[in-house]
């Protein structure tokens, strides 16, 4: 059985520091890694630097969902767009355990029913597979099941893979393409000249380069405040369980008030509690708290609050602020931020799984992990260039969606750097919008 990728995981990518390069990306994940593979078959130039592993992180602790279904509606252009590459993808790039096996948001009350009414609404004018399905049609969809459901809202569309597999399989496409791809090499800080981008200072030495992506996840925020940019983003943990092979219960991925569930080709299921995830506070935390306020009283996260982040964490008590080119950084003192599931979150699964599927007989766990989303004020991500840095393009805070909107978001990432349209009206997504008096509009979570 395999599961995320860790600092045990042997080094794949260990090519040697150039001098200079025309892009850097910073942070190896699903969007630093699709970013990278663009720029390569643009003939671009470019050098992808991962402190630790590439997908050591949320890239390959995720549910492994590649939906469509309720998206924001200034990501949903966006998603299919992801959607449409992602079976050219895995094709160049190997078996990833694609499979287009729909995707079920389970309905408890006609309260739930309503809100994914008026999303298919909003969603419409992208001509969208999305449906509701009765009380009874679910039944006929997910026999066996102990729990009746209202209703639900299905999209047929929606794919499915193995992140553990699909990112590090990507990487290697990229490389293949031209990239130039090097693990546990930390970028430091940002070269400048004149206050514009002129190379990267790394652990291993310097790189002049034109311009850099920022995709670092849960670390953008400790990089960019590091240079003078303050971004309101915070991380959440999120427990993940797999279990041992069982019987079928829907091809797909599902989830209800109580827990998500998406059948894996190794025959078991990864389960995640429905809308819970935990918070480790700290100076972060407290300087955002304002800009949370409205998501933290609706409360879409579900989130558990914890006093102390561990040694290391970007948020941790103890871990600096400010450090120069010259000395090393918290992503040295950190190469993959690992952090321990909830165990008795891990053994609820278990039983929440078995009890609304009682055919399955007993629910074995054979592994468990979690991972740190970072997450954005109104659940949506920052996709822009920073006006304060000519050079620094920035794409952070995918609040736990990234992995199926990763392709097309290093497309359009990708575009920004070389100075090309996004192709997509990309204006929600805008850095200014934390200071420009806007006011935030939360995204549906759903």
């Amino acid at each position: 059985m395999m599961g995320p990728v860790t600092a045990a995981t042997p080094q794949q990518f260990a090519a040697d520091l150039p001098n200079q390069t025309e892009v850097v990306v910073i942070g190896g994940g699903i969007i630093g890694v699709m970013t990278a593979w663009e720029l390569a078959r643009a003939g671009v130039p470019c050098v992808l630097l991962e402190k630790g592993r590439v997908a050591g992180e949320q890239s390959s602790r995720n549910w492994g969902w590649i939906r469509a279904q309720g998206r924001d509606i200034a990501e949903l252009p966006i998603m299919l767009e992801s959607q449409a590459m992602w079976p050219r993808l895995a094709a160049e790039a190997g078996d990833v355990g694609l499979a287009q096996t729909g995707t079920l948001y389970l309905a408890r009350d006609a309260a739930d029913m309503a809100r994914y009414a008026d999303w298919i609404t909003q969603a419409a004018p992208y001509q969208v597979s999305s449906r509701l399905l009765t009380s009874d049609q679910v039944a006929d969809q997910i026999p066996g099941a102990a729990r009746r459901w209202a209703g639900a809202l299905w999209t047929p569309t929606d794919y499915r893979a193995e992140p553990w597999v699909t990112v590090p399989a990507f990487a290697r496409a990229a490389r293949d393409a031209g990239a130039v791809i090097i693990e546990n090499c930390a970028a430091r800080t940002l070269d400048l000249s004149g206050g514009r981008v002129t190379g990267v200072m790394t652990e291993a030495g310097l790189i002049a380069c034109k311009r850099v992506v920022l995709a670092g996840g849960a670390w953008s925020s400790l990089f960019l405040r590091n240079h003078g940019i303050g971004i309101p983003q915070l991380s959440v943990r999120a427990t993940v369980a797999a279990t041992v092979p069982l019987g079928d219960v829907n091809p797909g991925g599902a989830v209800d008030d109580r827990l998500a569930w998406r059948k894996r080709r190794d025959g078991g299921f990864s389960l995640a509690p429905a809308g819970f995830h935990e918070l480790f506070v700290g100076p972060d935390a407290f300087r955002a708290f304002g800009g949370f306020a409205r998501q933290l009283i609706k409360d879409p996260l579900g989130t558990s609050y914890k006093p102390f982040a561990p040694k290391g964490f970007p948020d941790a008590w103890g871990t600096r602020r400010q450090w120069s080119g010259d000395c090393a950084s918290p992503f040295e003192a950190m190469r993959v931020l690992d952090p321990r599931p909830n165990a008795a979150r891990v053994k609820r699964l278990a039983r929440d799984f078995a009890t609304t599927f009682p055919g399955l007989g007993e629910v074995k766990i054979a592994q468990a992990w979690a991972g740190m989303i970072d997450v954005m004020p109104d659940v949506v991500p920052v996709v822009d260039h920073a006006d304060t840095i000519p050079g620094l393009t920035i794409c952070t805070g995918m609040c736990g969606h990234g992995f199926g909107i990763g392709p097309a978001m290093g497309r359009i990432v990708a575009d920004l750097a070389q100075g090309n349209d996004a192709g997509h009206d990309i204006s929600r997504f805008r850095l200014s919008r934390f200071s420009d008096g806007s006011r935030l509009v939360l995204g549906p979570n759903l």
